[in-house]
């Protein structure tokens, strides 16, 4: 089978030659230079041995906006199109970009949201990419994927996450109305984009984190009431091109299933098993047939803390349990973090059958 072949039966809910294999976040940094050393190899060629595993390829149109947005600041932050700045914190291991400027944080009324300049599809060139998936073409028949959006995250990050959540019980029009205005710019995104792509494009990848680590972050009903539709509508979108929606989200989501299946989602991504309540044969045993799963390998204990050996196990029962009748694409459940040893990052591409 070739990539998209392989992603595509997977997703139909029919087993192939091999599993399907994504690095879905990817490598950080310092883990890959790790890599490359354990592997005695270049990081030139590694990044190209990586790059070959995987079976889904990313295009995304190009940024023709304003000036005063998605732009480098000092000090090393950025600040993104929807305004959000975002500065360099440091641990031990890893820097990471964290939220330093919410252009909402401060706003309190209907006219203040009105006031802020929203993104607009507009300020994305799309004919770039029927060039982007040619040249993917060239190199190999791999499935290709476009992003399509997180409207309560995107909405957060403007307000603020504690904010956010109390709009969305003290002052539900103005969540309401930002979350719509969110949704808007995505559905008319990802429209401009599956056109331009001209069915090409095989998956969306959505998203909105709505599990923490013991359990969801708001209530189902408020759930179903102020996010669930907005969802649904722009999974219509892209069901209309032909795509299968990719849906994002870490922590425990088991009690939220059914929802995400009602709303349109074909790939449950992510599968943080550590959480409470996720397990990997009641989650296949309760919507196997009706919802593909991509994702799973533990980024949170397994491959940072286990052994080679306890990584290969881990692979392995994934691909049995998730993978029986196809409907699995087998990936990390995040990104693999700096400080997770060499050798279980070779030991799960040796069990994926990718080195």
């Amino acid at each position: 089978m070739t990539p998209r072949e392989r992603i595509l039966t997977a997703l139909s809910h029919r087993e192939t030659d091999k599993v399907p294999f994504s690095l879905g976040f990817g490598i950080n940094p310092p883990a890959k230079a790790k890599l490359a050393q354990y592997m005695k190899i270049d990081p030139g060629e590694l990044e190209g041995l990586l790059h070959a595993s995987y079976d889904i390829r990313h295009i995304g149109p190009k940024y023709i906006g304003p000036k005063n947005r998605n732009i480098s600041l000092p000090g090393g932050s950025y600040m993104d199109a929807w305004g959000v700045v975002r500065s360099p914190a440091k641990n031990d291991k890893d820097t990471y970009m964290e939220i330093s400027g919410y252009p909402l944080g401060e706003a309190a009324t209907l006219s203040d949201l009105e006031s802020h300049t929203f993104p607009s599809a507009d300020w994305y060139d799309f004919s770039v990419l029927p060039e982007q998936i040619e040249a993917i073409a060239k190199s190999g028949d791999r499935a290709i994927m476009l992003s399509g959006g997180n409207i309560f995250e995107s909405a957060w990050y403007m307000r603020g996450l504690e904010n956010m959540f109390a709009d969305l019980l003290e002052n539900p029009e103005f969540a309401r109305r930002l979350l719509e205005k969110v949704a808007d710019y995505f559905v008319g995104c990802t429209k401009k984009a599956l056109e331009a792509a001209g069915g090409k494009v095989d998956l969306v990848f959505t998203a909105d984190d709505i599990g923490g680590q013991n359990g969801l972050l708001m209530s189902l009903p408020l759930w179903e009431e102020m996010l669930k539709p907005l969802h649904a509508r722009l999974n219509k979108t892209i069901h209309e091109y032909g795509a299968k929606v990719v849906y994002h989200s870490d922590g425990a989501v088991m009690g939220a299933v059914e929802g995400l299946i009602e709303m349109g989602v074909d790939v449950l991504e992510a599968l943080q098993f550590d959480a409470a309540g996720m397990e990997p044969a009641a989650l296949k045993e309760k919507a196997g047939q009706r919802l593909c799963f991509h994702g799973g390998v533990s980024v949170q204990s397994t491959l940072p803390f286990g052994t080679s050996e306890e990584v290969e196990a881990e692979v392995k029962e994934r691909i049995r349990v998730l993978g029986k009748d196809g409907g699995y694409i087998l990936a990390p459940s995040h990104a693999i973090q700096a400080g997770t040893p060499p050798e279980n990052i070779c030991a799960f591409l040796k069990a994926a059958g990718r080195i």
